[in-house]
């Protein structure tokens, strides 16, 4: 596998002392993962954040071998992991799709409507100019996994985008996220709970 491509970067692990697995969501190959030597250090720690876009070489000598990535830093989303609800919104987009997606599934759609949902979140001055993207994405993500679901009519208020928000919450967890072996609902009920905090 030889691959050269935007990508945005959708969750980092720790792997041995100073390394890290990176899984990345590219527009033409889907979902791919790499291992980024010095991926904990200083230098990279920045590039690390989930949501970041980045210009993504991945290099694999064999099939059965963990491909090698050398990642660079396009657009950081760093700034916003420092403000509680577009945390929350980055963390929680990101996790779904890092635990929903099928590796080498290429779906240029849903690229596109992350990448987008990942600008507006990071742009809009509040939540009412990103929620109904959120739900666009994840009704669309149910839609591509074959979990069918009618696309929502998001021209509502901020209280009718918090409704059809809650809406999807049990179709989420009951099919896209019922074999997650970490408790990935956590961050989307995190996010719920700062979205009703900000209507009080």
């Amino acid at each position: 596998m030889n691959i050269s491509a935007p990508a945005l970067l959708i969750a980092s692990r720790a792997h041995g002392e100073t390394a890290a697995i990176a899984r990345l969501l590219t527009e033409e190959h889907g979902l791919v993962a790499g291992y980024v030597a010095g991926g904990r250090g200083r230098q990279m720690r920045p590039v690390m954040i989930p949501g970041n876009k980045v210009a993504l070489e991945l290099r694999s000598k064999s099939a059965s071998q963990l491909p090698f990535a050398k990642i660079e830093l396009e657009e950081s989303r760093g700034p916003w992991m420092t403000e509680p609800l577009p945390a929350a919104a980055i963390t929680w987009v990101c996790a779904l799709s890092a635990s929903t997606l099928p590796e080498h599934y290429p779906c240029p759609s849903l690229y596109q409507a992350l990448d987008g949902l990942l600008n507006a979140i990071c742009s809009a001055p509040s939540a009412r100019g990103w929620l109904g993207a959120m739900v666009m994405f994840e009704s669309m993500l149910l839609r591509e996994l074959g979990y069918g679901g009618a696309k929502p009519d998001m021209d509502g208020d901020l209280d009718t985008q918090i409704e059809a928000f809650r809406n999807l919450h049990k179709p989420i967890g009951q099919y896209l996220l019922v074999d997650a072996k970490t408790d990935v609902m956590a961050a989307r009920v995190a996010l719920g709970e700062r979205l009703v905090r900000m209507t009080k």
